[in-house]
Protein backbone atom coordinates (compact mmCIF):
# COMPACT_ATOMS: atom_id res chain seq x y z
CA UNK A 1 0.00 0.00 0.00
CA UNK A 2 0.95 3.29 -0.87
CA UNK A 3 2.19 6.16 1.86
CA UNK A 4 1.25 9.00 1.39
CA UNK A 5 3.78 11.73 -0.18
CA UNK A 6 6.11 13.93 2.24
CA UNK A 7 7.93 17.22 1.41
CA UNK A 8 11.90 16.52 1.96
CA UNK A 9 12.80 19.51 0.12
CA UNK A 10 11.22 22.35 -1.84
CA UNK A 11 9.26 21.10 -4.80
CA UNK A 12 10.46 17.60 -3.81
CA UNK A 13 7.54 14.98 -2.52
CA UNK A 14 8.57 11.53 -1.80
CA UNK A 15 7.14 8.62 -0.37
CA UNK A 16 8.91 7.95 3.34
CA UNK A 17 9.41 4.42 2.30
CA UNK A 18 10.93 5.31 -0.72
CA UNK A 19 13.08 7.91 0.86
CA UNK A 20 16.62 6.41 1.66
CA UNK A 21 16.51 4.99 -1.07
CA UNK A 22 16.18 7.27 -3.92
CA UNK A 23 18.52 9.16 -1.49
CA UNK A 24 21.38 6.48 -2.37
CA UNK A 25 20.70 7.10 -5.60
CA UNK A 26 21.68 11.10 -5.55
CA UNK A 27 17.83 11.82 -6.38
CA UNK A 28 16.53 13.62 -3.14
CA UNK A 29 15.72 17.39 -4.49
CA UNK A 30 14.27 19.13 -7.20
CA UNK A 31 18.03 19.81 -8.69
CA UNK A 32 18.64 16.27 -7.77
CA UNK A 33 16.37 14.75 -10.38
CA UNK A 34 17.18 17.19 -13.13
CA UNK A 35 20.82 16.32 -13.08
CA UNK A 36 20.16 12.79 -12.79
CA UNK A 37 21.77 11.05 -16.23
CA UNK A 38 21.51 7.54 -15.29
CA UNK A 39 20.04 4.76 -15.94
CA UNK A 40 18.20 4.05 -19.58
CA UNK A 41 16.67 7.14 -21.59
CA UNK A 42 13.63 5.57 -23.25
CA UNK A 43 13.15 8.31 -26.61
CA UNK A 44 11.60 7.67 -29.21
CA UNK A 45 10.89 9.71 -32.52
CA UNK A 46 8.02 11.77 -31.73
CA UNK A 47 9.01 12.65 -28.04
CA UNK A 48 9.57 16.25 -27.75
CA UNK A 49 13.33 18.08 -26.80
CA UNK A 50 11.14 19.37 -23.25
CA UNK A 51 10.00 15.74 -22.04
CA UNK A 52 12.71 13.03 -20.86
CA UNK A 53 11.72 9.43 -19.74
CA UNK A 54 14.51 7.43 -18.02
CA UNK A 55 14.71 4.00 -16.53
CA UNK A 56 16.96 2.95 -14.20
CA UNK A 57 17.45 0.72 -10.92
CA UNK A 58 17.17 1.28 -7.29
CA UNK A 59 19.56 -0.05 -4.80
CA UNK A 60 16.75 -2.60 -3.27
CA UNK A 61 16.70 -3.68 -7.00
CA UNK A 62 13.37 -2.40 -8.16
CA UNK A 63 12.89 -0.55 -11.70
CA UNK A 64 11.07 2.69 -11.66
CA UNK A 65 10.24 5.14 -14.22
CA UNK A 66 11.57 8.65 -14.01
CA UNK A 67 9.07 11.45 -16.60
CA UNK A 68 10.69 15.28 -16.75
CA UNK A 69 9.27 17.90 -18.07
CA UNK A 70 11.62 20.48 -18.60
CA UNK A 71 10.73 24.38 -19.86
CA UNK A 72 6.88 22.76 -21.27
CA UNK A 73 5.34 25.13 -23.78
CA UNK A 74 2.85 27.59 -23.02
CA UNK A 75 0.45 26.24 -24.85
CA UNK A 76 0.84 22.71 -24.18
CA UNK A 77 0.42 23.74 -19.98
CA UNK A 78 -2.73 25.64 -20.99
CA UNK A 79 -4.12 22.83 -22.39
CA UNK A 80 -3.73 20.67 -19.78
CA UNK A 81 -5.36 22.91 -17.66
CA UNK A 82 -8.54 23.11 -19.70
CA UNK A 83 -8.56 19.27 -20.52
CA UNK A 84 -8.07 18.47 -16.92
CA UNK A 85 -9.88 21.41 -15.26
CA UNK A 86 -7.20 22.27 -12.66
CA UNK A 87 -4.05 23.90 -12.72
CA UNK A 88 -1.42 21.76 -12.11
CA UNK A 89 2.43 20.69 -12.96
CA UNK A 90 2.30 18.12 -16.37
CA UNK A 91 3.42 15.90 -14.19
CA UNK A 92 0.41 15.60 -11.68
CA UNK A 93 -1.51 14.55 -14.91
CA UNK A 94 0.71 11.16 -15.09
CA UNK A 95 -0.76 10.09 -11.17
CA UNK A 96 -4.11 9.52 -12.81
CA UNK A 97 -7.55 9.90 -10.83
CA UNK A 98 -5.73 7.45 -7.89
CA UNK A 99 -9.08 7.88 -5.80
CA UNK A 100 -11.35 6.91 -8.12
CA UNK A 101 -9.56 4.29 -9.85
CA UNK A 102 -8.76 2.48 -6.19
CA UNK A 103 -12.80 2.50 -5.73
CA UNK A 104 -13.09 0.54 -9.18
CA UNK A 105 -10.59 -1.85 -8.80
CA UNK A 106 -8.47 -0.30 -11.32
CA UNK A 107 -4.43 -0.92 -10.61
CA UNK A 108 -2.18 1.74 -11.90
CA UNK A 109 1.28 2.17 -11.18
CA UNK A 110 2.88 3.52 -8.01
CA UNK A 111 3.98 6.80 -7.22
CA UNK A 112 7.00 7.28 -4.99
CA UNK A 113 8.48 10.99 -5.69
CA UNK A 114 6.49 13.72 -7.38
CA UNK A 115 7.17 17.89 -7.60
CA UNK A 116 7.78 20.52 -9.19
CA UNK A 117 8.42 24.38 -9.93
CA UNK A 118 6.85 27.37 -10.98
CA UNK A 119 7.70 30.35 -12.58
CA UNK A 120 4.63 32.93 -11.78
CA UNK A 121 1.18 30.92 -13.01
CA UNK A 122 3.70 28.65 -15.29
CA UNK A 123 5.32 25.35 -15.10
CA UNK A 124 9.09 25.76 -14.99
CA UNK A 125 9.36 21.86 -14.54
CA UNK A 126 8.05 18.95 -12.91
CA UNK A 127 8.89 15.36 -12.74
CA UNK A 128 7.24 11.80 -11.55
CA UNK A 129 8.66 8.83 -10.15
CA UNK A 130 6.57 5.63 -10.54
CA UNK A 131 7.26 1.70 -9.55
CA UNK A 132 7.61 -0.56 -12.32
CA UNK A 133 4.51 -3.29 -11.99
CA UNK A 134 6.42 -6.25 -10.97
CA UNK A 135 6.14 -9.31 -13.38
CA UNK A 136 4.17 -7.92 -15.77
CA UNK A 137 4.08 -7.12 -19.62
CA UNK A 138 1.94 -5.17 -21.98
CA UNK A 139 -0.68 -7.00 -23.68
CA UNK A 140 1.07 -6.34 -26.67
CA UNK A 141 3.51 -8.34 -26.06
CA UNK A 142 1.46 -11.15 -23.38
CA UNK A 143 -1.29 -11.58 -25.08
CA UNK A 144 -0.44 -14.12 -27.96
CA UNK A 145 1.25 -16.04 -25.80
CA UNK A 146 -1.91 -15.82 -23.06
CA UNK A 147 -4.46 -16.71 -26.22
CA UNK A 148 -2.07 -19.41 -27.84
CA UNK A 149 -2.74 -22.86 -26.58
CA UNK A 150 -5.73 -21.85 -24.56
CA UNK A 151 -9.04 -23.22 -24.10
CA UNK A 152 -12.13 -22.05 -25.74
CA UNK A 153 -12.57 -21.28 -22.18
CA UNK A 154 -9.58 -19.93 -20.95
CA UNK A 155 -10.29 -17.31 -24.00
CA UNK A 156 -13.90 -16.80 -22.95
CA UNK A 157 -12.99 -15.66 -19.85
CA UNK A 158 -10.06 -13.70 -20.42
CA UNK A 159 -12.00 -11.60 -22.94
CA UNK A 160 -14.56 -11.19 -20.20
CA UNK A 161 -12.05 -10.26 -18.04
CA UNK A 162 -10.26 -7.79 -19.99
CA UNK A 163 -14.44 -5.89 -20.98
CA UNK A 164 -14.81 -5.42 -17.25
CA UNK A 165 -11.77 -4.53 -16.29
CA UNK A 166 -12.13 -1.46 -19.56
CA UNK A 167 -16.04 -1.51 -18.48
CA UNK A 168 -15.01 -0.44 -14.75
CA UNK A 169 -12.62 2.21 -16.10
CA UNK A 170 -14.93 4.32 -18.32
CA UNK A 171 -17.77 3.90 -15.31
CA UNK A 172 -15.69 6.28 -13.50
CA UNK A 173 -16.27 8.99 -16.35
CA UNK A 174 -12.96 8.66 -16.81
CA UNK A 175 -11.55 8.54 -20.78
CA UNK A 176 -8.00 7.09 -21.32
CA UNK A 177 -7.53 8.81 -25.03
CA UNK A 178 -4.68 6.15 -25.65
CA UNK A 179 -6.11 3.15 -24.45
CA UNK A 180 -3.55 0.53 -26.95
CA UNK A 181 -2.62 -2.97 -25.55
CA UNK A 182 0.99 -1.62 -25.05
CA UNK A 183 -0.95 0.19 -22.26
CA UNK A 184 -2.74 -2.60 -20.41
CA UNK A 185 -0.27 -4.71 -18.13
CA UNK A 186 -0.94 -8.51 -17.22
CA UNK A 187 1.21 -9.48 -14.32
CA UNK A 188 2.22 -13.42 -13.62
CA UNK A 189 -1.01 -13.77 -11.44
CA UNK A 190 -3.37 -12.31 -13.56
CA UNK A 191 -3.79 -9.02 -12.34
CA UNK A 192 -4.25 -6.31 -15.04
CA UNK A 193 -3.11 -2.85 -14.52
CA UNK A 194 -3.46 0.92 -16.64
CA UNK A 195 -0.32 2.96 -17.48
CA UNK A 196 0.40 6.01 -19.47
CA UNK A 197 -2.32 8.29 -17.84
CA UNK A 198 -0.82 11.63 -18.65
CA UNK A 199 -4.14 12.04 -21.34
CA UNK A 200 -6.55 10.39 -18.65
CA UNK A 201 -9.17 13.01 -18.17
CA UNK A 202 -13.02 13.29 -17.43
CA UNK A 203 -14.82 14.67 -20.66
CA UNK A 204 -17.99 16.99 -19.69
CA UNK A 205 -18.80 16.85 -23.11
CA UNK A 206 -18.59 14.20 -26.02
CA UNK A 207 -17.84 11.68 -23.37
CA UNK A 208 -19.72 9.31 -25.96
CA UNK A 209 -16.76 10.17 -28.44
CA UNK A 210 -14.23 9.78 -26.00
CA UNK A 211 -15.35 6.37 -25.25
CA UNK A 212 -15.78 4.91 -28.49
CA UNK A 213 -11.98 6.53 -28.91
CA UNK A 214 -11.01 4.25 -26.49
CA UNK A 215 -12.57 0.95 -27.49
CA UNK A 216 -11.69 1.43 -31.19
CA UNK A 217 -7.89 2.00 -30.23
CA UNK A 218 -8.68 -0.93 -28.59
CA UNK A 219 -10.12 -2.84 -31.44
CA UNK A 220 -7.35 -1.73 -33.18
CA UNK A 221 -4.60 -2.75 -31.53
CA UNK A 222 -5.87 -5.71 -30.92
CA UNK A 223 -4.28 -8.39 -33.57
CA UNK A 224 -6.44 -9.84 -35.68
CA UNK A 225 -4.02 -13.05 -36.27
CA UNK A 226 -4.81 -13.49 -32.24
CA UNK A 227 -8.07 -12.06 -31.98
CA UNK A 228 -10.93 -13.33 -33.81
CA UNK A 229 -14.60 -11.51 -34.65
CA UNK A 230 -16.09 -13.95 -31.88
CA UNK A 231 -13.47 -12.53 -29.26
CA UNK A 232 -14.37 -8.96 -30.22
CA UNK A 233 -18.39 -9.63 -29.37
CA UNK A 234 -17.69 -11.49 -27.06
CA UNK A 235 -15.77 -8.46 -25.62
CA UNK A 236 -18.60 -6.37 -26.69
CA UNK A 237 -21.23 -8.30 -24.69
CA UNK A 238 -19.28 -8.50 -21.47
CA UNK A 239 -18.49 -4.44 -21.50
CA UNK A 240 -22.39 -3.68 -22.30
CA UNK A 241 -23.57 -6.53 -19.85
CA UNK A 242 -25.62 -7.29 -22.74
CA UNK A 243 -26.55 -10.32 -24.34
CA UNK A 244 -27.81 -9.61 -27.22
CA UNK A 245 -27.39 -6.75 -30.12
CA UNK A 246 -29.93 -3.78 -30.14
CA UNK A 247 -29.75 -1.32 -32.63
CA UNK A 248 -27.93 1.55 -30.69
CA UNK A 249 -25.37 -1.07 -30.30
CA UNK A 250 -24.90 -1.93 -33.92
CA UNK A 251 -24.81 1.73 -34.19
CA UNK A 252 -21.87 2.15 -31.85
CA UNK A 253 -19.63 -1.05 -33.34
CA UNK A 254 -19.81 0.74 -36.68
CA UNK A 255 -18.37 3.98 -35.19
CA UNK A 256 -15.78 1.97 -32.77
CA UNK A 257 -14.66 -0.10 -36.69
CA UNK A 258 -14.50 3.23 -38.30
CA UNK A 259 -13.06 5.34 -36.29
CA UNK A 260 -10.01 2.02 -35.78
CA UNK A 261 -10.47 2.09 -39.63
CA UNK A 262 -9.77 5.85 -39.81
CA UNK A 263 -6.73 5.41 -37.16
CA UNK A 264 -5.01 2.66 -39.82
CA UNK A 265 -5.75 4.93 -42.83
CA UNK A 266 -3.07 7.09 -41.08
CA UNK A 267 -0.84 4.47 -39.91
CA UNK A 268 -0.41 3.19 -43.03
CA UNK A 269 0.81 6.34 -44.91
CA UNK A 270 3.19 6.03 -42.15
CA UNK A 271 4.24 2.61 -43.00
CA UNK A 272 3.52 1.35 -39.82
CA UNK A 273 1.72 -2.16 -39.68
CA UNK A 274 -2.39 -2.26 -39.03
CA UNK A 275 -2.73 -5.09 -35.92
CA UNK A 276 -6.13 -5.49 -36.35
CA UNK A 277 -5.75 -6.53 -40.14
CA UNK A 278 -3.16 -9.17 -39.30
CA UNK A 279 -4.36 -12.73 -40.86
CA UNK A 280 -3.41 -16.18 -39.03
CA UNK A 281 -0.71 -18.00 -40.96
Amino acid sequence: MASPLIQSAPGFFVDPSYQSVLSESGIDSLDAVFEYNQGDTLGKANLAAWRHRIRFQLSNGQTVYLKRYDNPPLSIQIKGWAQHGKHAFLSDYDKGPLEELQKADVPIPQTIACGGQWSGVFEKKSFIITLEIPNAHSLETRLPDAFTGSSVQDRQDFTKKLADFIRRFHATGYRHRDLYLCHIFLTQTGQLYLIDLHRTFKPKLLSKRYQIKDLAQLYYSSPGDTIYNTDRLRFYFAYTQKSKLSPPDKAMIRRIVAKAQKIARHDRKQGRIVPFRKRPD
